[in-house]
Formats: structure tokens, C-alpha cells, sequence
């Protein structure tokens, strides 16, 4: 078994199969470290080419996670350290039908309940939350990638002190900051 994964590892394949680096990559500066982002273009390209727009532009450049709930997940990408919120581009169609699951660790767009009202505010899944995917019931979360390495920063996050805010109901006490957020070349 050692064997094979060291051989799966120098193919760049994963335990199942996935091949690793032909989706795009971003880098996450945070106040609290480094997430890597893998995005699932080939699944959700409407959304990858949306956070890539917000990328290219430094729109994620000095905003914060606005809220953090340990148990659930931890959003960001609207708002500045100021709780002023960022102008946006409109809204992208929810591409949740795209066959992925809300796992501990993947990256979906944060919406409202309007179905297709995503635009740069996205949360990274601290649990499992199939209860956010698409349902009979429910038109779900469109995840649309996955942290390939800083879940132990993730984790970091998810465990601040929070406080109800005008932003948030819970907002960190400790600002966290997104630095910045940018592709891997």
C-alpha cells in the first residue's frame, strides 16, 4: 500500500482517483495563515470564472471572516475590516446541481435565499453539511472547491470568540482578515 500511494502521489493522483493540478489553485493569505484552495472548474465553471473575476480585481484583498459558527462553517469575502461591505458584480446562476457534497473542507458560495444570488461571498465548510446541498426541498449550496492544505488555519478560525453584529450574528471579537487571495502560477 505504501508503494502504491508513493507511486499514486508521484502521478499526482489521490486514494480515488482524482488527478491533482488540472484545476485552478488560489492561495489564501489569512491574519491566521495560509489556506490552499483547489477549484472544481470542470463541475462549477460559472462560479470558479465568478471567484476568479473577484480574485483577478483584489476584491477578497483586506476583508475579513465576518462570520464563524465552529460547528458549521466560516464566511467571508463581503465585507472589510470596517464591516463595510464591498460592491459586487451580479449575481451568478447556483450551479448546486453539480453532483458535489458540502464535506468538511470544500468551498461553497454564500447566498440568500434567493436560489441564484451568489456573488463574492463564499463560506469554507467546518463539518459535514449535507444539509446544504441541493435537495426535493431545497435548492442547496453550490460548492465549488476544496482546501487541499491549511485546514488546521481553517480549523484555527473556526474556533475564535464571536459576538452578534450589524454584520453577523456571529462575527469574530478578533478580527481575522483575508490578506490577500491569489492563483497559483
Amino acid at each position: 500500500m505504501k508503494l502504491f500511494c508513493a507511486v499514486a502521489a508521484l502521478l499526482g493522483l489521490s486514494l480515488t482517483g482524482t488527478v491533482f493540478g488540472a484545476n485552478p489553485v488560489v492561495i489564501m493569505e489569512t491574519s491566521r495563515g495560509t489556506i490552499k484552495i483547489e477549484l472544481f472548474e470542470d463541475k462549477a465553471p460559472i462560479t470558479v470564472k465568478n471567484f476568479l473575476t473577484y480574485v483577478d480585481e483584489k476584491h477578497y484583498d483586506g476583508t475579513i471572516f465576518h462570520r464563524v459558527m465552529s460547528d458549521f462553517m466560516i464566511q467571508g469575502g463581503g465585507f472589510d475590516a470596517q464591516s463595510k461591505q464591498r460592491k459586487t458584480h451580479d449575481p451568478i446562476k447556483n450551479e448546486s446541481d453539480n453532483g458535489l457534497s458540502n464535506k468538511r473542507g470544500t468551498i461553497a458560495m454564500a447566498r440568500t435565499m434567493v436560489v441564484d444570488s451568489a456573488t463574492s461571498q463564499f463560506f469554507i465548510n467546518t463539518v459535514d453539511n449535507e444539509k446544504l446541498d441541493r435537495s426535493e426541498r431545497d435548492a442547496g449550496y453550490c460548492v465549488f472547491g476544496r482546501v487541499v492544505e491549511g485546514m488546521d488555519v481553517v480549523d484555527s478560525i473556526r474556533k475564535v470568540q464571536v459576538k452578534p453584529s450589524a454584520i453577523s450574528n456571529a462575527q469574530p471579537v478578533e478580527t481575522v482578515e483575508i490578506k490577500s487571495v491569489r492563483l497559483q502560477k
